[in-house]
């Protein structure tokens, strides 16, 4: 998650991105990258690992999905 942005992002930061729209914007080419890049199956298992609310998750893929021209899974 962080070598395509030079980020040093931990679970715990990436987790918090993925989920609050706002702290999404502090983290936010690891977060378009969970999105688009990490397979579906591993995107929930990690949400799952990390106790995240589903439904925040969503909140933010479809926040980012408003701005990406392809489907991202979890804003489905």
């Amino acid at each position: 998650m962080n070598a395509p942005y030079s980020a040093n992002v931990s679970a715990h930061q990436l987790a918090v991105g993925i989920s609050s729209i706002e702290a999404a914007g502090a983290v936010m080419g690891p977060v378009f990258s969970f999105f688009s890049e990490v397979a579906p199956d591993l995107q929930k298992a990690f949400v799952a690992e990390m106790g995240l609310s589903d439904q925040s998750v969503k909140m933010v893929a479809d926040h980012i999905q408003a701005s990406c021209p392809f489907p991202l899974a979890l804003a489905a």
